[in-house]
C-alpha cells in the first residue's frame, strides 16, 4: 500500500514538473518584434516566395495590409489581413483545404512579418515570421523572398467562386450558336 502511494506521488510529481516546464500560462504567445523603419523605398505590396507556403500575394493600401498564398501543391490557399507599423506587420490568417468540408477544412491563427533587406549591392528584400494558431502570434515559421518585377494579384488565388471550376458561366459566350428549334409536338393519345 505505501508502494501504491509513493508511485502515485512520484507520478503526480512528474506530471505537475512537465506542466510547470511547459512555461504556458494559458494566455497568447505574442511575438516579441519591436518595429523599425523600413529600408529606403521598401513596400510591403509584392509578391514573396516561401518553400512551404509558396507566392504570398501582399497588398499595402495605408497601414491595411492584405495577403492571400497559394501552397505549391496547390492542395491548401491562405488569406491574411493586417496592420503594418514601419517594417513589422501583424495580422489575422486563415487557411482553407481545398475540397474539404468541415472544421478540419479550415485554420485560423494571428502572424506576424519582419521586413528587412539584407546588406550589399542587388540584394532581394525579405520577410521573416511566424503563423501562429488560434491566439498564438508565433509558430510555424516563414521566410520569403520579395520576387523583383513580379506584382500581386489577390484574385488569383482561392476562393472566388464557381469560376474557379467551370461551369458557372452558363449564358456567356460559350453557349450553343444557332437558331433555336421550335418545341416538338405532343406525342398522340
Amino acid at each position: 500500500m505505501l508502494m501504491r502511494r509513493a508511485f502515485a506521488g512520484l507520478v503526480a510529481s512528474v506530471a505537475l514538473g512537465a506542466l510547470a516546464c511547459n512555461g504556458s500560462t494559458g494566455g497568447a504567445k505574442t511575438a516579441s518584434v519591436t518595429p523599425a523603419d523600413m529600408p529606403e523605398g521598401a513596400d510591403w505590396t509584392g509578391v514573396y516566395f516561401d518553400q512551404l507556403y509558396g507566392y504570398f500575394h501582399i497588398v499595402q493600401e495605408g497601414k491595411t495590409v492584405s495577403g492571400k498564398w497559394e501552397r505549391p501543391a496547390k492542395d491548401k490557399w491562405g488569406e491574411l489581413h493586417g496592420e503594418a507599423t514601419g517594417n513589422v506587420l501583424k495580422f489575422t490568417w486563415s487557411e482553407y483545404t481545398v475540397g474539404a468540408v468541415g472544421p478540419a477544412a479550415q485554420r485560423d491563427g494571428k502572424g506576424y512579418f519582419v521586413y528587412t533587406r539584407p546588406s550589399g549591392e542587388n540584394v532581394d528584400d525579405k520577410i521573416d515570421g511566424e503563423l501562429g494558431r488560434g491566439q498564438d502570434e508565433v509558430g510555424e515559421k516563414l521566410n520569403g523572398v520579395k520576387q523583383r518585377l513580379k506584382m500581386p494579384d489577390l484574385g488569383s488565388i482561392g476562393g472566388t467562386g464557381a469560376t474557379d471550376i467551370g461551369g458557372g458561366d452558363w449564358d456567356g459566350e460559350k453557349k450553343e450558336g444557332g437558331t433555336p428549334e421550335p418545341p416538338a409536338p405532343p406525342p398522340p393519345p
